[in-house]
C-alpha cells in the first residue's frame, strides 16, 4: 500500500503539516469504521485527494488539518455505509478489530503531556465496549458522535460533512450520546476491571468451572468472531454455564494455550497464543463485579497487529 511518505518531496510547509496528521486521521477513521485495514484505506484515499489538488489550491486551504479531517470523515461515512452491507454477508458474528495500544489512536496531534482525565476519555473512545455501541448506530449517528464528542467539531461543521442540517446533526449526536450513556452506566473503575480480567484468566487457565461461572453474570453473553476462517461460535453464547463451559472446552482441546494480560484498545484484556501465533484477542465487559460480555476476536485477518 502506498503511504503519504511516498509523496514526500521538498515543497511548502503545509505539505509537511498534512503528512504529520496521519495519526489523527487513522484514529478518526478507526473510530468510524472499527477496522484498521479500512481506516488505512480511508486515510490513503484522503491523501490521494490532497495530492490531486494543485499547489495553488492547497495553499488556499487555511487549515490543512481541518480539510483532511473533513475529507477523511466523508470517505469514512461512505465506506461505513458499504461496509454495513458487506457485514450482512459475514460468516458468524462481526466484531471491531482490536488494537494493541490506544496511544497511537488519539484525537489530539500534539505531543504535550495530557491530563489524566483526557487520557481516560481518549482511551475510552476506542474501548471495545464503546466500539460495540458505535456499531449499533446508523452511519450518520456514528460520524456525528465521533466528530462532536471525540474530536470536538461543531454541528455546523458536521453538517457540511454528513450533508445534514445543523439541527439534524445535533439530533444525531444526541441520539448517539444516549446509547453511549446507557453503556457507560455499566462501566467500572480501571482497577476493578483489571482485577476481573485477571480472575477470569486464572480460572480459565486452571480449568476452574465453579470459579468461572461465579465470575460471570447469569445472563452473560460471549461473541466469538472467526470470520469463517477459523473455528468460532457462529451465534452468541448465552448464559454463565454455557459461556464458562465453552472456554474450558477450548482450553481442554488445546492445553498448550498461553493466556496473557495485555492492554487491548486501552483497557486490560487477554491475548491467547499457541504454536507461535496469536489465536485470539479477548475483551471483557462487566458491572458490579460480574462479567456480562465477552468479545473474542479469532479472525486472523484482524490479528495482524498482534502477530496473528
Amino acid at each position: 500500500m502506498t503511504t503519504p511518505g511516498h509523496f514526500r518531496r521538498a515543497e511548502s510547509p503545509e505539505l509537511g503539516d498534512a503528512i504529520g496528521e496521519r495519526g489523527v486521521l487513522l484514529g478518526l477513521c478507526y473510530r468510524i469504521l472499527g477496522s484498521i485495514a479500512d481506516a488505512e484505506d480511508a486515510v490513503q484515499e484522503t491523501y490521494m485527494r490532497w495530492y490531486r489538488l494543485s499547489d495553488t489550491d492547497r495553499r488556499q486551504i487555511t487549515s490543512p488539518r481541518g480539510w483532511l479531517i473533513k475529507t477523511a470523515s466523508r470517505i469514512g461515512l461512505d465506506m461505513l455505509t458499504t461496509a454495513r452491507a458487506r457485514r450482512e454477508q459475514y460468516v458468524g458474528e462481526w466484531l471491531p478489530e482490536p488494537i494493541p495500544t490506544a496511544g497511537a489512536w488519539t484525537s489530539h496531534h500534539d505531543t504535550s503531556p495530557l491530563d489524566p482525565a483526557d487520557r481516560v476519555s481518549m482511551d475510552e473512545s476506542v474501548s471495545m465496549a464503546l466500539l460495540i455501541v458505535l456499531e449499533s448506530m446508523t452511519p450518520a449517528e456514528r460520524v456525528a458522535f465521533v466528530l462532536h464528542d471525540v474530536f470536538r467539531y461543531t454541528f455546523p461543521e458536521i453538517g457540511e460533512i454528513v450533508g445534514r442540517s445543523t439541527e439534524a446533526c445535533r439530533q444525531l449526536a444526541s441520539s448517539a450520546r444516549r446509547r453511549v450513556r446507557n453503556a457507560r452506566r455499566s462501566m467500572t473503575a480501571p482497577t476493578e476491571h483489571a482485577a476481573v480480567v485477571r480472575s477470569f484468566k486464572v480460572a480459565w487457565e486452571t480449568g476452574d468451572l465453579v470459579s468461572l461461572i461465579g465470575l460471570l453474570d447469569p445472563d452473560a453473553t460471549a461473541i466469538t468472531d472467526g470470520g469463517g476462517l477459523v473455528s468460532a461460535a457462529i451465534e452468541p453464547l448465552l448464559g454463565a454455564d454455557e459461556v464458562a463451559r465453552f472456554f474450558l472446552n477450548v482450553k481442554n482441546r488445546q492445553p498448550d494455550l498461553t493466556i496473557r494480560e495485555e492492554l487491548v484498545n486501552g483497557e486490560p484484556g487477554l491475548v491467547v497464543t499457541g504454536g507461535g501465533q496469536t489465536l485470539a484477542v479477548i475483551c471483557l465487559g462487566h458491572h458490579h463485579g460480574k462479567i456480562a460480555h465477552i468479545w473474542a476476536v479469532r479472525n486472523p485477518e484482524k490479528l495482524a497487529a498482534w502477530g496473528g
